[in-house]
């Protein structure tokens, strides 16, 4: 396999519920979803090492034969992709795309919105590259945005601590500095994809009247439309439905919190970058 499939990345697990929502979207295409675990999370790291990093794994997946590859991070998304777009597969892979999670929610955000106020939770490096205000911003000016990162929501996820009590502390902890920030937000993004893992938390201290925004229907809904407009790449990817799934990092960790993301059983190989 790997001739022409679609490849989906991300620095760990949060992907795979993108990942979910595009096989239930597009289901007869076939997949590789890389996780680079060894190296994750990517939040913290600095703009070069994450774009050295997304930029690795983004070639390890042409090498497997992947012609277009989703950044199903937004970390990636918002320290590496343009740079990949414009610098990189130009000059090295000119038949290859590679596309990412921010424009595709930047695009329909103004939908979910009345007041022009939206609240946006990310990592520390989502919030800082703030290119959710950027791209919002170019598309619909008149939109506030308002970002509150959150560092604890990663760790509690990918230690499975995210449905204890004290999930709870952080999860309220991060929504009252999000909303002490303006009371007139109506549409928070959880702009990581880890985050809807915590959504039945978050709605439960949510106050009524906002809307909590999940990206991997955004992202699904956009890659279809994509591949709609663009059948010179559609008609390159094979369609027989398989999925292969790999990681940096412990196969067998992989496998059982994957499982937990996905939904299902996930059976992986650990290859180096």
């Amino acid at each position: 396999m790997g001739k022409n499939s679609i490849g989906v990345f991300d620095s760990g697990f949060g992907g795979l519920t993108v990942f979910k929502s595009i096989i239930s979207e597009l289901p007869d295409y076939d997949y590789i979803y890389f996780g680079d675990n060894a190296r994750a999370p990517y939040g913290d790291h600095s703009y070069d090492t994450v774009y050295n990093y997304t930029l690795e794994c983004v070639e390890w997946l042409f090498s497997r034969g992947c012609s277009l590859v989703i950044l199903a991070c937004n970390t990636a998304s918002a320290k590496a992709l343009r740079s990949i777009q414009q610098k990189v597969l130009p000059v090295k892979y000119p038949d290859r795309r590679v596309l990412g999670v921010i424009r595709p929610t930047a695009e329909v955000i103004n939908q979910y919105t009345k007041r022009n106020k939206v609240g946006v939770f990310g990592t520390r490096g989502t919030v800082k590259s703030a290119s959710y205000q950027i791209e919002i911003n170019k598309l619909f000016p008149e939109i506030e945005v308002v970002q509150q990162s959150c560092p604890m929501w990663v760790p509690l996820i990918e230690n499975n601590e995210h449905l204890g009590a004290g999930a709870d502390y952080f999860v309220k902890l991060y929504l009252e500095k999000l909303l002490s920030k303006s009371h007139e937000i109506d549409c928070i993004l959880l702009a990581c994809t880890h985050y809807p893992l915590i959504v039945p938390k978050i709605q439960a201290y949510l106050p009524e009247g906002i809307t909590l925004l999940s990206q991997a229907e955004i992202v699904s809904a956009s890659l279809k439309d994509y591949l709609n407009r663009h059948p010179e790449i559609e008609q390159q990817l094979n369609k027989q439905g398989r999925q292969q799934f790999f990681t940096s990092g412990d196969a067998s960790v992989f496998n059982t919190l994957a499982s937990v993301f996905y939904g299902r059983t996930v059976v992986s190989e650990r290859v180096k970058v």
